[in-house]
């Protein structure tokens, strides 16, 4: 098995120090809702972990939640609520919205806040060390005592320095960065050896890393946008520490998902959260989007390509679900070479978008044996296996009700444009929501008079129409079938 690893900027043969692999992944800072852009970093290596739960290793996973922090502070002082009050609902709605996307809980979820003692240990050693010093009751880690800084993204410190600006009076250089910050008037703040205060955002992870996993990890993963400054201050903070190099022996950061053309954030209000993305489409599409592209790459967010994602979903639970009559055939679906390509695909830096090609052929081949008349129950299980490592659950999504007014206000449309072409009048659209499934049956009796009267394009309208709802139409000899996308 091979990884990229930012560090050296090249792959590399995966060798953790044991058989249990340590990981760690930053969580979000909790002052409003998750958005699709975390869910793009917590699906990926989500499905990381499961690979490497499948490949025999034991994972150790800690993830943190940041509920300290300048962010949480000024929206909690706007709302008139305590810092901590707001930390915790929006932990809460966390839990509820990673849940529904069916990402596994870490074993172990540090609170910034729970872990001040570790914080004041690091800080503290690191003050003993020559590595940080006390400013005005704010304590700074100075960056020129560590020699190698900038070695994660592979920038020079001169040329860093050049570009800094001094922001604040009491650090001796511009790229010294606060393990601990003096308190505020109004402001949360806990008792220290420098006063009272809060710590720092880079010295948390640092802390919570080495208090649960220990002074060296295997894997440590977040965001592209986490590089610089913030696990290169890890970087730093720890190795100065602890005297030991590496901290992390693979560091793995995924691409970043972006809304017309911008990095998805909070603090520019560029972002869907996880809750608006899940009243339209289900889980298992939402997870296809995202992996179907390499976990390094950038992605764009883009509801079509989701829409496509839900019908591939649906072609994945029709081969593992279709009938057959497995138990009279004779041959048997050899499903063993998918097996192998999903290996070897997941082998190489973890290409989920290759592995779920292999998954889409093996369903293919489900579905020719099934017409061959050939025994694709153990095929079937392998196509389960695999969608299973990527935490596909293969399961039909739980459907909202029909939107009625859409479909009634379509329904509407073609009944005009029927009479107008063909002379026709079918029965009058519905007028109560609750008959929404008889506007989608009225309008596919439509699209067939259409198809009759040889009126291609006007009936291929309909299904698109339908498409653009949710809803999507299958021509069978028993009549024309529909099903819900979303």
């Amino acid at each position: 098995m091979k990884v990229f690893n930012t560090l050296s900027g090249q792959k590399e043969e995966f060798l953790p120090q044991s058989d249990t692999v340590t990981m760690y992944v930053c969580g979000v800072t909790v002052y409003d809702d998750c958005h699709i852009g975390h869910v793009m970093s917590y699906i990926v290596f989500d499905s990381i972990r499961r690979y490497l739960e499948f490949r025999g290793y034991k994972v150790k996973y800690v993830q943190n939640f940041t509920d300290i922090d300048d962010k949480i502070i000024n929206k909690a002082q706007q709302l008139n609520i305590p810092a901590n009050e707001l930390a915790e609902k929006y932990i809460s709605e966390y839990f509820r919205d990673m849940d529904a996307l069916n990402i596994k809980r870490a074993d172990i979820y540090p609170k910034a806040t729970e872990e001040i003692p570790k914080i004041i240990e690091v800080i503290q050693r690191l003050i003993e060390k020559d590595f940080a010093y006390e400013s005005q009751g704010s304590v700074y880690f100075q960056v020129d005592r560590f020699p190698n800084y900038g070695k994660l993204s592979h920038q020079n410190m001169e040329e860093m320095v050049s570009k800094a600006s001094l922001n604040a009076e009491n650090k001796n250089s511009p790229l010294d960065f606060a393990l601990w910050k003096a308190a505020k008037p109004g402001e949360p703040s806990w008792v220290s050896p420098w006063g009272n205060g809060r710590p720092g955002w880079h010295i948390e992870c640092s802390a919570m890393a080495l208090k649960y996993l220990g002074e060296s990890i295997d894997i440590h993963g977040g965001g592209q946008d986490l590089i610089f400054p913030h696990h290169e201050n890890e970087i730093t903070q720890s190795e100065s520490f602890t005297g030991k190099d590496p901290f992390v022996k693979y560091w793995l950061h995924n691409g970043l998902l972006q809304l017309s053309g911008d990095k998805m954030s909070k603090s520019i209000g560029n972002l869907v959260t996880v809750k608006e993305c899940l009243k339209h489409f289900s889980p298992d599409a939402i997870r296809l989007f995202i992996l179907g592209s390499h976990y390094r790459s950038p992605l764009s967010y883009n509801e079509n390509n989701i829409e496509a994602s839900e019908i591939g979903m649906q072609r994945l639970r029709q081969a593992a679900t279709r009938d057959g009559i497995e138990s009279l055939a004779k041959m048997k679906l050899d499903s063993e070479p998918f097996k192998k390509k999903f290996i070897d695909s997941m082998d190489d830096d973890f290409n989920t978008a290759q592995a779920i090609a292999v998954i889409f052929d093996l369903a293919r081949e489900i579905n020719r044996g099934l017409e061959e008349k050939l025994d694709v129950s153990r095929a079937r299980q392998t196509l389960i296996e695999l969608a299973k490592i990527l935490g596909f659950t293969l399961e039909e999504p739980a459907r909202l009700p029909l939107e009625f007014g859409p479909l009634a206000e379509l329904a509407k449309h073609w009944q005009s444009e029927l009479a107008n072409r063909l002379g026709q009048t079918i029965e009058k659209p519905a007028t109560s929501p609750l008959d929404a499934a008889a506007s989608v049956e009225m309008l596919i009796s439509m699209r067939n008079e259409l198809r009759r009267a040889k009126q291609w394009q006007m009936a291929d309208k309909i299904r698109n129409d339908l498409i653009e709802l949710g809803i999507t139409l299958e021509d069978t000899p028993k009549g024309t079938m529909w099903k819900r996308t979303r």
